[in-house]
C-alpha cells in the first residue's frame, strides 16, 4: 500500500492541440494539507478531473492511496469526498433531503457531525435547494462533503460564495480534519486561505508544476522587506549585493533583499543604524513573484481550460 493520499507520474492532458496538464509528478502525503495554486486556465481543475476519474490521462497515471483512478475508480471514490466550487444539485429537493441522498452515494456518513456542521454553518435544511444562495448552496456541499469524514477531502474552490464568519468555519473544519488524519487538497484563489491551512503548496503555470514546497522553502521567490532607521542620513545601500528597490525617506531606508542578507548587516552593522524591521514574503508575494508578467499570458495561451 502506497504511503501517499495521491500520487501522480507523469500525468498529462490534452484537449485537441491544447495541453491542459504536462507530466505532473506530485506527491500528497496521508495527513496533509496540500494548496494547489495557479490562475484560471493554470490546469487546476483538469488535474481534480483527472484525481476523480472523470477525464482519461492522455499519458501518465494517477493513484489514489495506492489505487489507480482509472482501474479503481470505484474503490477510489470510496476513501474521498469532493466539494466543487460550482455544484449542480437538485433544485427540487430540500437541503436534508440532499444530505441524505449523497450521503448515500458516498456511503459512510457521521451522523453527529453532520448535525453539528448543519449548525455551524447556519444552513437550514427545511428548505429547497431552488430557494437556496449561492452561499447556502456552497454551504450544502461543504457539509456534505465534510460529513462523510473521507480519507481525502478533494476541495475545488470550496469557499466560493461564502462569507467570511462561514469561511472562518470552514478553516476550523479543515484543521479538524487535518488532526483526526484526513487528507486535504485545497484548490483556491484564496491565498490567505492557503497561507493559513496548508503544509505545502504546488503552483501550476500553464499546466506545468512549477513550484512544489513548503512556504518557507519558498521563500526563495521572492524578496525579503526591510526597512531600517538611522541616526542621520542613511548610507547608500544600492551596491549592497542582493539589495533592490531602495527607498529613502528621511533617517529611514526601505528595501528588499534577494538571496542572503549577510551583505546588508555588515553594511548596517557599520554605521548608526537603531532600528531594523524585516518582514518575509507572504504566499501572495511569492504566487506574484512566480507569475509577473507572464501569468496573462499563461491565461491567453490556456483559454478557458482549468
Amino acid at each position: 500500500m502506497s504511503d501517499d493520499a495521491i500520487r501522480s507520474e507523469a500525468l498529462s492532458k490534452r484537449f485537441g492541440d491544447v495541453e491542459a496538464l504536462a507530466d505532473l509528478d506530485l506527491q500528497v502525503a496521508k495527513g496533509e494539507v496540500l494548496g494547489f495554486l495557479g490562475p484560471n486556465g493554470a490546469g487546476k481543475t483538469t488535474t481534480i478531473r483527472l484525481l476523480l476519474g472523470m477525464l482519461r490521462p492522455t499519458s501518465g497515471r494517477a493513484e489514489i492511496f495506492g489505487l489507480d483512478v482509472q482501474r479503481d475508480t470505484v474503490a477510489a471514490h470510496r476513501r474521498l469526498a469532493f466539494v466543487p466550487g460550482e455544484a449542480a444539485l437538485w433544485p427540487s429537493l430540500t437541503g436534508a433531503e440532499t444530505l441524505h441522498l449523497l450521503g448515500r452515494v458516498q456511503g459512510r456518513t457521521d451522523p453527529a457531525y453532520r448535525r453539528e456542521l448543519i449548525e455551524r454553518f447556519a444552513l437550514d435544511p427545511s428548505k429547497k435547494v431552488r430557494s437556496y444562495s449561492k452561499g447556502n448552496r456552497q454551504k450544502l456541499c461543504l457539509i456534505a462533503g465534510l460529513m462523510s469524514r473521507a480519507d481525502l477531502l478533494l476541495l475545488d474552490e470550496p469557499t466560493s460564495g461564502l462569507d467570511p464568519l462561514m469561511e472562518r468555519e470552514f478553516r476550523t473544519c479543515v484543521n479538524q480534519a487535518k488532526a483526526a488524519g484526513q487528507t486535504v487538497f485545497l484548490s483556491s484563489h484564496i491565498l490567505s486561505e492557503v497561507e493559513a491551512l496548508c503544509d505545502r503548496v504546488a503552483i501550476l503555470r500553464a499546466g506545468r508544476l512549477v513550484e512544489v514546497g513548503t512556504l518557507a522553502e519558498m521563500r526563495h521567490l521572492s524578496a525579503l522587506s526591510v526597512e531600517a532607521t538611522f541616526t542621520s542620513a542613511p548610507p547608500d545601500l544600492t551596491r549592497v549585493p542582493g539589495v533592490s528597490g531602495v527607498e529613502v525617506e528621511g533617517h529611514k531606508v526601505r528595501l528588499q533583499v534577494h538571496g542572503s542578507v549577510e551583505p546588508l548587516l555588515e553594511r548596517l552593522t557599520a554605521v548608526g543604524v537603531t532600528q531594523i524591521l524585516s518582514r518575509e514574503p507572504s504566499l501572495e508575494e511569492l504566487f506574484l513573484a512566480q507569475y509577473g508578467a507572464a501569468s496573462g499570458a499563461a491565461d491567453r495561451e490556456m483559454g478557458h481550460v482549468g
